[in-house]
């Protein structure tokens, strides 16, 4: 039985098909990633699936009884604390014990207490208050009124009462889009262990890794279902495509032959009969279908010019504002032209301020900053493209930005970053986010910068533009400083770590598996009082410092003992298959086919145990190292 059929579904929006007879079918716990072009129709479907846009063809039927979650549009408002805004999603559950309170029939009292029990009421309060905690509120905060917060953490709150009631089939448009790293590390987890089934729209490509087994394309008005992952799907799809390449040109070539020999004879009267047939031939060979293939998305940042080392350095440096308590003291830190680093903390920590330190848009309030001779910085920030003219176009920016330069110059600037001669003449109100995006990134490198700051760079950028950042970034010759909520792009960009946290920024050594670890065990240390667990060290000495390392390390040791378990596994396998090929017998016993596996096998399992006694030994330095 399906959670959810669509049969033959047909959507269309100001006269545009989005879809025309798509079907999908999702089963109990199945988890789906919704892809496709920005505009293909993700996020009307989902629409259409809660009953929002009304199909214009076709159908959308949902299980009887089963249960719809998804995040509201609208952020929740009023005076009722966090937590009860997310208790009161559960209508079932506050209904009934709003009864309980009034009903003093004892026997319709016991009906309502073993309803409670089933859906278990008793657990409501823990279950919620570990949501929030996980989205980023701690107890304090839980208790404050939802109107006190801004949109962004109040959009957190209706997150968190979707996951809250734990529904058959959840819809997420774009979970993480107001959630920083920590939050978003924490949704990715909660998502794999959901029992429930999900259709997920997000550009965020490590959660399509990590969280479906299914992919789902919409394109081109129907959608294909994909096992596996967005790895997988991506491998799929571009071996169907160059398959289909194939096919065309295959069916263009015989076309080609076959009309040839029709053009040449004709006329003539010997070979009509011959002529006829090549004809009737050319109208069975099947149409050439179309390769729709997704224009490339390129990124290009201008090479910077080197600087010597360091380009910034920073000692005893505090920083804040209008005088108020620094946010940020005993900045002790050093940038060359070669780093890669990303920020890891909560939001609130300090990650934007230090940011905007670093970008020279506040000044230390103590301490000294030394910045190298001719040091320029590229400083992207979300909020920036409020500061655009929505009457400009993207070339009146760049020639604002650029005075001295010509209107070719500015043309080129732009284009490195998809923005083409119809786009930089068109206004920015009328600009996608991600064109939008693409137009700050284009602006704060139009100096060619040695230094590139950017403060969660992807939030309205497709997968396909994310990608592109990700090898632009790759080959960019100058230092990069990156806040993001995106793991896929920290794990790929940066080589180094800082952690920002307890009022100042350090060094955190190990990669964000071990900070995921760090996290989860602080997680797990908080859920018995039902309090958030700490997002950052509260304390610097040793005692924390020691505890945290072994935090930390404990994935490692972890995967030491199952590496050594697996080539304890591979040796005795590779020792019964030597014992076998080792035996006169085995040759006249066994079908020449069987030795040739054999034989492939034992070299199989020689490569495995090398690449895994590479990787103990890798962790073994790590180990020691720490």
């Amino acid at each position: 039985m399906t959670v959810l059929a669509i049969r033959d579904l047909t959507l269309r929006i100001a006269g545009r098909a989005l879809l025309e007879g798509a079907s999908l079918a999702v089963d109990p716990g199945r988890k789906i990633g919704l892809v496709g072009r920005n505009g293909a129709g993700k996020s009307t479907l989902l629409r259409a699936i809660t009953g929002e846009v009304q199909p214009d063809g076709g159908e959308i039927r949902l299980a009887s009884r089963a249960q719809l979650g998804h995040v509201a549009q609208e952020a929740p408002e009023g005076a009722a604390s966090l937590l009860e805004t997310v208790l009161a999603a559960d209508e079932e559950r506050a209904a009934l014990l709003a009864e309980a309170e009034t009903n003093p029939d004892a026997a319709r009292l016991a009906e309502i207490h073993d309803r409670l029990i089933a859906i278990r009421a008793d657990s409501a309060p823990a279950r919620a208050a570990a949501i929030l905690s996980g989205l980023g509120f701690d107890a304090e905060a839980q208790a404050r009124p939802v109107g006190e917060f801004s949109g962004g953490w109040r959009m957190r709150v209706a997150l968190a009462r979707a996951l809250f009631l734990e529904p058959d089939l959840l819809l997420l448009d774009e979970p993480t889009n107001h959630l920083d790293l920590e939050a978003a590390l924490w949704l990715e987890g909660w998502l794999a262990r959901f029992p429930g089934a999900v259709i997920l729209v997000s550009h965020d490509r490590g959660l399509l890794e990590r969280v479906p087994d299914a992919i789902a394309h919409l394109d081109r008005g129907r959608i294909t279902l994909y096992p596996g992952n967005f790895a997988n799907f991506v491998r799929v799809r571009a071996e169907r495509q160059a398959q289909q390449r194939a096919q065309n040109e295959r069916v263009a070539a015989e076309r080609a032959r076959i009309q040839a020999f029709v053009d040449r004879f004709r006329a003539k009267a010997t070979k009509a009969r011959q002529a006829q047939s090549r004809l009737k031939a050319l109208e069975r060979l099947p149409p050439i279908e179309a390769v729709v293939e997704d224009q490339p998305v390129r990124f290009d940042f201008p090479e910077p010019a080197d600087l010597p080392p360091p380009i910034l350095a920073l000692s005893r440096v505090a920083v804040g504002y209008d005088g108020r308590r620094p946010v940020l003291r005993n900045l002790d830190l050093r940038l060359d032209q070669e780093d890669r680093v990303a920020l890891l903390g909560a939001n609130g920590n300090g990650k934007s301020t230090l940011a905007k330190l670093l970008a020279g848009r506040l000044e230390p309030m103590s301490g000294e900053l030394r910045r190298a001779p001719r040091l320029k910085v590229g400083y992207f920030a979300q909020h920036q493209t409020e500061e655009l003219d929505p009457r400009g176009t993207p070339l009146s920016h760049m020639q604002a930005a650029l005075p001295r330069a010509n209107e070719t110059a500015c043309r080129s600037q732009l284009a490195r970053f998809g923005l083409d001669a119809d786009r930089a003449e068109t206004e920015v109100a009328a600009l996608s986010g991600g064109e939008k995006a693409r137009l700050l990134l284009a602006l704060c490198t139009r100096e060619a910068p040695q230094l590139l700051i950017l403060d969660e760079p992807t939030n309205h950028l497709d997968i396909d533009a994310r990608e592109a950042l990700v090898k632009a970034l790759a080959e960019f010759r100058g230092a990069v400083l990156l806040i993001s909520h995106d793991p896929h792009l920290v794990e790929l960009i940066a080589d180094r770590l800082w952690l920002v946290a307890d009022g100042t920024v350090r060094q955190f050594d190990g990669d964000l598996d071990d900070y995921r670890a760090l996290l989860a065990e602080r997680a797990r240390a908080a859920n018995g009082n039902g309090t958030k667990p700490e997002a950052t060290p509260t304390r610097t000495d040793a005692r924390r410092d020691r505890a945290e390392a072994r935090a930390a390390l404990a994935p490692l040791r972890a995967r030491v003992k199952e590496i050594e378990a697996l080539l304890e596994r591979l040796n005795r396998e590779a020792a019964l298959i030597e014992a076998k090929l080792g035996d006169p017998a085995t040759y006249t016993r066994f079908k020449p086919e069987d030795i040739t596996w054999a034989n492939t096998r034992r070299a199989a399992i020689a490569r495995e145990v090398e690449a895994l006694e590479q990787e103990w030994l890798d962790l073994h330095e790590r180990l020691e190292a720490a």
